[in-house]
């Protein structure tokens, strides 16, 4: 089996993917786009993408794909992330200017490096800011990534757990082409839904789901195709298997204009 993630070589998409999958064969992308892509044209097998973070909320990018590629979620792992930061050996904190990393990263250290006085500057990935800084041979230059990745290209860890918040997770989909079928302990689905544009059609349709027996973990409105027009990604739970879905989805929602399931899987224990 192929397993693709965004990302270097020991980055957080990596580690997901070794945890998920450890006798696979990982492929890493710079890109989502290239992900995805590859995905689609049969490169891998399987994708394992970021969706959420408890400290900055949905990772966009890959949110915004699912309904624009033929894929479905088959399961979800929480990763905890406990960001390094990580200079070259001589590093002064006092003397550090910029800090890289993947601009997911920053944001969840994003009132640290403000009270530092850094200039946080985006790249790829986690590990790959190790990478880059270790090829400038900047001292004053730092990056933000795992602690193991400084090892790997003779840099040194200057903070451990540097990030703002404590509980700092990461939520990871595994991406399957189309299809698949819901299996019998699957007890969460995600999926997307537009409203019919009436008054209370959103509260009507999530008083519905209520009584039908969904419980909401997540509600999330995009904007759509259309201007000023949004849709909603929603997660819930419910009771396993293809009958416990059915039973809430089926017949249709009558307040809905629009609906696309993205996947049903069973939940991921809190780490």
């Amino acid at each position: 089996m192929i397993v693709g993630y965004q990302g270097e070589w020991r980055s957080y998409s990596d580690q997901a993917a070794r945890e998920l999958f450890p006798d696979a064969v990982r492929v890493g992308f710079g890109g989502f786009a290239h992900a995805f892509g590859a995905l689609r044209e049969g490169e891998v097998d399987l994708l394992v993408l970021p969706i959420e973070n408890s400290t900055t909320g949905s990772v966009l990018p890959v949110l915004d794909r699912l309904t624009r590629n033929l894929v479905s979620i088959i399961a979800e792992h929480l990763v905890r992330v406990r960001h390094a930061l990580i200079g070259l050996p001589g590093a002064d904190l006092e003397k550090i200017k910029t800090v890289r990393s993947h601009p997911q990263a920053l944001a969840q250290a994003d009132d640290r490096i403000e009270q530092a006085g850094w200039e946080p500057l985006a790249v790829h990935d986690t590990a790959g800011a190790v990478r880059l800084i270790a090829e400038m041979g900047d001292v004053s230059a730092a990056a933000l990534a795992p602690p193991e990745t400084a090892a790997d290209h003779g840099a040194e860890v200057l903070a451990y757990d540097f990030m703002d918040r404590p509980h700092n997770t990461t939520r990871f989909v595994v991406l399957a082409p189309d299809g698949r079928e819901v299996a019998d302990d699957a007890d969460k689905t995600s999926f997307m839904f537009a409203t019919a544009h009436t008054p209370g059609a959103l509260a009507l349709a999530l008083t519905e789901l209520g009584l039908r027996g969904a419980n909401l973990t997540r509600l999330e409105s995009r904007p759509a195709a259309e201007p000023w027009k949004y849709r909603f990604y929603a997660d819930m739970l419910h009771r396993p298997g293809p009958g416990g879905v059915r039973e809430i989805l089926e017949p249709r929602l009558s307040t809905l204009a629009e609906m696309h399931l993205l996947g049903t899987y069973r939940a991921a224990a809190q780490p």
